[in-house]
């Protein structure tokens, strides 16, 4: 399996081990823009793998602080309480960059970023970019690529 992620349309398209395009989702991605650099809040370009699927089971809405759940469920008057808060739902797949210097090791490594593709409330719009550098999806569309991936899941992520 493959994902393939364009910033640029602000899509996923999930191809079969034959190459074959299977699922495409609507995401989004930084509102930064693209870059490696740690604090940057931008979304990692270049050749990823899933390292760590965080959340099976958990029901929609689970919020995640650290990779854990907090024992909140995402409700609108939730986040009216919490105002700001970059909320992680649902699921995580926590992205590892591949290539030395670019997206792995010293300040451009993804995964010492914090680099996830993860669940969203259902008022964040996909589509146009919105994050802090990861990849947002639908609560729905998430669980769905959960359970369709395993670890060490290739995902390219491209400007075009």
């Amino acid at each position: 399996m493959k994902l393939l992620v364009s910033v640029a349309r602000q899509h996923m398209s999930v191809f079969d081990e034959h190459g074959e395009l299977i699922r495409e989702y609507s995401i989004s991605t930084a509102k930064a823009g693209v870059g490696e650099v740690s604090g940057s809040y931008q979304t990692p370009r270049g050749q990823h793998l899933i390292r760590a699927k965080i959340g099976a089971g958990q029901v929609a809405n689970t919020v995640f602080v650290r990779r854990r759940p907090t024992g909140e469920i995402w409700t609108p008057e939730l986040s009216e309480a919490f105002p700001g808060r970059d909320w992680i739902l649902t699921r995580i797949l926590w992205l590892s960059g591949c290539e030395p210097g670019r997206n792995r090791c010293g300040n451009v490594d993804t995964m010492r970023r914090y680099v996830y593709i993860h669940g969203s409330p259902d008022s964040a719009e996909m589509g146009i970019p919105g994050s802090h550098g990861c990849i947002r999806m639908r609560n729905v569309d998430i669980v769905e690529l959960f359970d369709l991936v395993p670890c060490y899941t290739l995902v390219e992520i491209t400007e075009d």
